[in-house]
Order: structure tokens, then sequence, then C-alpha cells
């Protein structure tokens, strides 16, 4: 006859299966509930502010096709009648505008402000995110301190050095494109903070990796930092292309002739030549000027957001 265990049993422990099983089956009654969050009042909510955001556009867009007794009116009116598409053509067709030239002007200005602002700023940000050095945290600091200075404090003190320089060195800076493109080679201290974010969280040890393999400083720099750091750089880029094409006071102050002209500058000039303001042709022309950048995000939207939301993410 077989003995009875009348002993305490052993309990075998559940598994995560079964404790998903038990929590389904009996919820926990003192367990606090989360409230369902209220998607729609969000959804509602960005809806309004892309609506405010994108309305000023929407109306320089749909004014840009109106005949300018319809520009006129008030209440404005939303949906052009006519549509007239003469407006572009009479726009680029007119003895009053040089398109062809302002862009022309623009690209030059652009392309090496862009250039030297990416690669003066991407050399300062890895000299403070990677050398160590004394008095590093000192300047970065003082380096920061300037973006609180506005280039209208410094315009005038800039003008006199380029004058001073053009007398000086035989180099003709006034009335050239020179200080409008010369002082990107210098770094931004915008830029420079947004790649320093950047560069630290990149691993220490690829950089030391590649000092073992007999890489020097700017090897690392060139070869290893600037590769892994693409998207920051495109944010970089992006920000400086739009600075440049949308400056006005800079060509303001430093170009003299017409033919010199950028389209931001341009684009006044064309405001300033008719008797009255044209409303419909000036709309025309300021779509004309900001397709090129509306354009040019959208090319690079992917890697300009993922710039964004990575940078300044210590790993």
């Amino acid at each position: 006859m077989s003995s009875t265990n009348t002993g305490p049993q052993s309990i075998s422990p559940a598994t995560p299966a079964q404790n998903d099983v038990a929590m389904i089956a009996f919820p926990q009654t003192g367990r606090r509930r989360g409230r369902k969050p209220k998607t729609w009042i969000n959804h509602l909510a960005l809806w309004l502010v892309c609506a405010a955001a994108i309305a000023p556009f929407l109306f320089l867009l749909t004014t840009s096709f109106k005949t300018l007794e319809n520009a006129m009116l008030y209440p404005p009116q939303w949906i052009p009648s006519p549509f007239r598409w003469q407006n572009y053509t009479d726009v680029i067709a007119s003895g009053k505008t040089d398109f062809l030239l302002w862009t022309r002007n623009t690209l030059i200005i652009a392309v090496l402000g862009v250039g030297g602002t990416v690669f003066s700023s991407a050399l300062v940000a890895y000299g403070f995110a990677k050398v160590k050095f004394k008095g590093r945290t000192f300047l970065f600091a003082v380096m920061l301190a300037t973006m609180m200075v506005p280039f209208p404090v410094t315009m005038v003190s800039l003008f006199t050095i380029f004058r001073w320089m053009g007398e000086n060195t035989g180099i003709q800076w006034l009335g050239t494109f020179k200080p409008l493109w010369v002082p990107a080679w210098f770094g931004s201290a915008f830029n420079i903070f947004l790649l320093r974010q950047f560069f630290l969280t990149i691993p220490d040890d690829l950089s030391e990796a590649a000092k073992i393999d007999g890489c020097s400083e700017f090897g690392i720099f060139w070869r290893i930092i600037l590769p892994l750091a693409r998207p920051a750089l495109t944010v970089v880029a992006l920000f400086a292309f739009m600075g440049i094409w949308n400056d006005f006071l800079g060509p303001l102050v430093y170009l003299q002739r017409p033919e010199q002209f950028t389209l931001a500058l341009g684009l006044q000039n064309f405001q300033s030549q008719h008797g009255g303001t044209p409303w419909h042709l000036l709309m025309a022309a300021s779509v004309l000027v900001i397709l090129p950048v509306i354009f040019l995000f959208f090319l690079a939207q992917k890697t300009f957001i993922e710039g964004i939301a990575t940078t300044g993410m210590k790993g």
C-alpha cells in the first residue's frame, strides 16, 4: 500500500506565458488603469498649428495667380478668378528683372559660403569634441557667447575692416562677393555647437583604434568622423544655404552694381522700380525665389530629420 505524502508540496514557478494569461484573466483590482490619450485633440491642435504656419505661403501662392485688381481686394480672395498664369512669364520676361543673373550670383555665394561653413565648422567642432587641450571649456563658452551678438551690431566694424583691407592690400573687397563668403570659412558659432554635440555621440574607441593604426588627427577627422556625421553636416549645409539664399542685409551693404545683385536684393529692386507695388507680380517673383529652398528641403528631408533627431544625444 503506497503511502500518501501529506507534507508541504513544492509549487513550481509560473512561466512568463502563464503570467500573461493570468494578468489578462484576473486583472489586478487595485492597479490604477491608465487613461486612453485623446489623440483627436492632439491631432486637431497639430492641424491648427500647421494651418497657421502654411496659410501665409498659400496666400502668397494664390496671389501670384491673380490680377492686380483681385490682389488688392478686401477681404482677400483666396481662389483666383480669373486664373492668371501669365504673371510668371511677365516676371521672367520683364526688362526690369534678370532672374538668371541674380540666381547665378546667389548660387556662387551660396556654394562658396556653404562649403566654407560646413568644413570650418566641422573642423572646429572636432577640436572641441575630440581633442583635449587646456582651456577648451572656456574657449567653447566664449564662442557660444558670440551667438548673442547680431550682425547689425558688427556691420559697421566689418565694413570698415573690409575697406581698410582693400586700401592696404591692393585686393578689392567692397563691391565684390568676397565679404559675403570669405567669413564663412572661419566657422559659425551655432553650427560649431550643433556639430560638436553630434561628434560627442561618436564613440572614442573608433578614434583610438585609428590612432593605433597610425592615422593622424586630421585623418581621423576626414576618414572616420565626417562620414559618420553626414546627417549633421546636411543640417548645417541646409541652414547655411537658407541663410545665404535669403540674406538681404549683407548684399545691400557690400554690393554696389546691379549686375552683382542677389535674388533677395534683386527682388527688392524689382519692387522699387515700379511706380506702385505690383503685388501680383511681386508674389510670383517671391514664389520663384523660394521654390529652390523648398525643393532642396524635400530632397534632403530624410537626412535632415535624422540629423536633427540624433544631434545632442550622447551615446
